[in-house]
């Protein structure tokens, strides 16, 4: 009798954590629901350049308060960890990234539509001369594409564009 009651407050337990886990993400976040889960992108380099692989986790952070993310680029040559919530004061989406290459950013992001958005970050610290940064990130069709510019010693670079799939590998950083 024993063994089953101890049966039985396990499954309750396990039913319980279960259900925790499963709490929705604030409605101001709604936008990043389908981005949670692993994801990876391999870059299109110059021939003769060695391949650049990025590896990005979205995760539900603070009972569904914040997404925090984390990405490492060649099984952790370079990352980073950022945290995205809703600033009541701002009425905005903000966010903060930090790297592994001593830098960070701190930024906005606006919802364009339910599928896209667009980030705005403000960089301190970088060696390289970027101080600014602006992104755009569009689901469709099971994977996003992200289009990114860097203002760079005072102009703004090309656009570059990455498409991320799902993926079953992990963020290492080392």
């Amino acid at each position: 009798m024993a063994y089953i009651k101890s049966f039985l407050l396990s499954l309750c337990f396990c039913s319980l954590t279960a259900l925790a886990t499963e709490q929705p993400l604030d409605e101001k976040l709604k936008v990043f629901e389908p981005y949670l889960g692993t994801w990876q992108s391999d870059f299109n380099v110059t021939a003769g350049k060695p391949a650049v692989q990025d590896v990005s986790t979205w995760q539900r952070a603070l009972n569904g308060t914040a997404i925090k993310t984390l990405h490492s680029i060649n099984e952790g040559e370079y990352g980073g960890e950022s945290m995205i919530f809703w600033d009541s004061k701002k009425q905005s989406l903000v966010f903060y990234y930090f790297t592994t290459a001593g830098f960070y950013t701190q930024g906005t992001m606006n919802v364009l539509s339910p599928t896209q958005f667009v980030a705005y970050e403000n960089v301190t610290g970088n060696k390289e001369g970027i101080t600014k940064v602006k992104s755009t990130s569009e689901f469709k069709d099971n994977q996003f594409v992200v289009s990114t510019s860097y203002l760079k010693k005072g102009q703004w670079t090309k656009p570059e564009t990455r498409t991320y799939t799902r993926s079953n590998k992990q963020v290492v950083f080392k």
